[in-house]
């Protein structure tokens, strides 16, 4: 419980020392004051603290220093230790913002009891604090693919290699991967990304027109052509060509897609004069295309034109531990959106996503953000909720891998990024049996 600190104000020295005597029994660590006015300058936004305070009190009262705590963390937990008859003002209290009260007198497991509640809440708090300022200090290559499991820094790292490279790429990835996402990363982070990024969904145009979407034409070519048209291929010349869900191209055009890659020239319809290409062509297929070519659903000579790289996006069931740097960054991306407040996701729930299979992956997740902003159910519950105390373990013991996969076992650079000390840091890493180590 250290992480958290109760800072204590009581005027009564006997109640003061017995209070802080029980809470220091129960795990915390306490700093005690017999008045207002030194607290209310103590006091820093997203500082782990739980405020406990007398309503009556010499000078600035209980309920001026929670005034003064709203306004420097509105965030921050404050509960209050009324007298008896202050009822009424102690309801009006949390109204105001006040986590909770406590009426005198009151006993040692009751004030460890609501204090415990109000340390759980407030570690959640500063956790999804934490994962916000990630999000929003996050650069390059990983301010797009987000995630910190292992799969996805691989994955970064080989895009990062073969963006500036002109060999055509295929992407594999289950529907809701983001493989139009990964696509445009290697686009924007090589040398073409000051020319055309041009996509086409080839299981979304009409097989009828398929060839003049693709090709062009000149004026006069067919029925309807009243002037030249510029084909997707012409157009991302000296760019990237993007060619999603290549599996469900014809295999008619299978064949000129091939010619395509093989002599980077194309002929509009209607027309004999070759137009030379520099063009970078990058597919991407939900389906194995090595069995799908075995069983003649697709033309293996462009399978292996296509294979020169290949690229896997794994699907999320395989990151679980990236769910809740996702849903925290849909969540802002949605409350923005729908101009909304940002909400917290309360620790079982994150469990419950964090145990979905998620089929529809990243885009499934996204979703059921936008829910959650709206204030629908964002997910079913795929788990057994457990006790607060071990959901908010296992969310602490996720975080704090992550610091250390992204540092690469650096202890000193993943305590900066979860503004933890190294002493409480280390101590994290023993309770819950982790080493540097492991993760170099």
């Amino acid at each position: 419980m250290n992480d958290i600190q109760v800072i204590l104000v009581e005027d009564d020295p006997t109640v003061r020392a017995g209070s802080a005597q029980a809470l220091d029994l129960a795990g915390f660590a306490v700093r005690s004051f017999d008045s207002a006015e030194p607290v209310a300058e103590l006091l820093q936004p997203h500082c782990a603290a739980v405020l406990v305070s007398d309503v009556r009190l010499p000078g600035m009262s209980g309920l001026d220093l929670l005034a003064a705590a709203r306004a420097i963390d509105p965030e921050l937990p404050v509960i209050l230790v009324t007298g008896h008859g202050d009822i009424a003002m102690a309801v009006q209290a949390m109204h105001d913002g006040a986590y909770d009260f406590i009426e005198k007198p009151y006993s040692s497991e009751q004030l460890a009891d609501v204090v415990r509640r109000a340390a759980d809440k407030r570690r959640l708090q500063l956790e999804v604090h934490a994962l916000r300022q990630r999000l929003a200090h996050s650069e390059g290559i990983a301010a797009y693919l987000l995630g910190n499991a292992p799969a996805m820094q691989a994955l970064r790292q080989v895009i990062l290699e073969v963006a500036g490279q002109p060999a055509d790429v295929l992407i594999y990835g289950e529907t809701g991967t983001g493989k139009e996402l990964v696509a445009r990363c290697l686009h924007q982070f090589g040398e073409r990304a000051r020319h055309h990024y041009v996509p086409i969904n080839c299981g979304a145009i009409p097989e009828t027109i398929f060839e003049s979407e693709l090709f062009g034409h000149e004026q006069g070519a067919f029925t309807g052509a009243a002037k030249r048209q510029i084909g997707k291929i012409e157009h991302a010349s000296q760019g990237t060509l993007f060619l999603d869900e290549i599996e469900s191209l014809p295999l008619a055009m299978q064949v000129k897609l091939l010619r395509v890659l093989q002599e980077r020239c194309i002929q509009r319809l209607g027309s004999n004069t070759p137009v030379p290409l520099d063009v970078r062509v990058i597919a991407a297929s939900k389906e194995d295309l090595k069995a799908w070519s075995d069983q003649g659903k697709f033309r293996s000579d462009l399978y292996y034109r296509l294979n020169l790289i290949m690229l896997r996006i794994p699907p999320l069931r395989e990151r679980r531990e990236d769910i809740p740097l996702l849903f925290e960054h849909f969540i802002l991306d949605a409350a923005a959106r729908y101009k909304r407040p940002c909400p917290v996701v309360p620790a079982a729930q994150m469990q419950q996503l964090m145990a979905q299979d998620w089929p529809g992956n990243v885009r499934e997740l996204r979703n059921a953000a936008d829910r959650f902003v709206l204030g629908l159910p964002a997910g079913e519950a795929a788990a057994p909720v457990l006790p607060l105390a071990d959901q908010v373990g296992a969310f602490e013991r996720m975080l704090i891998e992550q610091a250390l996969r992204a540092a690469s076992g650096n202890v000193g650079d993943a305590c900066a990024a979860l503004g933890l000390p190294k002493q409480t840091m280390y101590h994290k890493m023993q309770k819950y049996g982790l080493a540097a180590e492991d993760y170099r």
